[in-house]
């Protein structure tokens, strides 16, 4: 796309607009703070003032597309079967999928910069989607108390592969509506063998990501507070 200028008083928002068309144009890796600054037409001194440096831009712009993402899968379980958890959780994840498929370059980033770095806040997370219907189907006996811990690690290692898999073209699935069927076979197996899985002796190990960190230490924060 062509140079286009600045005439708002959202520059921060521009030059997020801006990355994310580069990372389209030229996969996240391949453009640099100053090229999103001229694309909005200011001077890299003035992007400065918003983002300390190429790598704050990808940050920012990870939560952006993570919180995106998280939005898309909340509305597809809200209209999903309202008293069903499986449909829902199975409506949520193929949202996860499609994203995927629909914009390869821009999900690469998110699971890049967002999903390791522990100071970045997102709301609403992915993994905050799937965990809510995960403690709906434990409330309702369908998952058992022993089941149900890291039980959001699992799901989200098969959505993920299928969505890795079929981006990274080491699996292909004709015509698109296949992808939401593969994905909806693989999150009813990962239920179906959680639901039947017999536990080792003691615990499952405990499984974090930067997102199970962050909410900890939230919640050490709010316990202190209550203190």
């Amino acid at each position: 796309m062509g140079k286009r200028r600045y005439h708002h008083g959202d520059l921060r928002g521009a030059l997020l607009d801006a990355a994310e068309e580069l990372v389209r144009e030229r996969g996240p890796a391949g453009w640099s703070l100053r090229e999103a600054s001229a694309r909005v037409g200011v001077s890299p001194s003035a992007a400065y003032h918003h983002f300390s440096s190429r790598d704050a831009l990808v940050r920012a712009l990870s939560v952006r597309v993570l919180a995106r993402l998280g939005e898309r899968m909340a509305e597809a379980d809200a209209a999903a079967w309202r008293d069903d958890a499986r449909r829902r959780l199975v409506a949520a994840c193929r949202a996860y999928v499609r994203w995927a498929l629909d914009d390869p370059a821009v999900a690469r980033l998110a699971f890049g910069a967002a999903a390791r770095d522990p100071g970045t806040a997102v709301h609403p997370h992915p993994h905050d989607v799937i965990d809510a219907e995960l403690d709906r189907l434990a409330e309702a006996g369908e998952l058992s108390a022993a089941a149900r811990p890291a039980a959001e690690f699992a799901v989200w290692a098969a959505v993920h592969g299928v969505a890795t898999l079929l981006t990274d073209g080491l699996m292909a699935l004709d015509p698109p509506q296949a992808a939401d069927l593969q994905t909806e076979r693989v999150v009813q197996a990962v239920l179906t063998g959680l639901t039947r899985e017999t536990a080792p002796p003691g615990t499952w190990p405990a499984a974090r990501s930067t997102h199970t960190e962050r909410r900890a230490a939230r919640a050490r924060e709010r316990g202190r507070g209550e203190a």
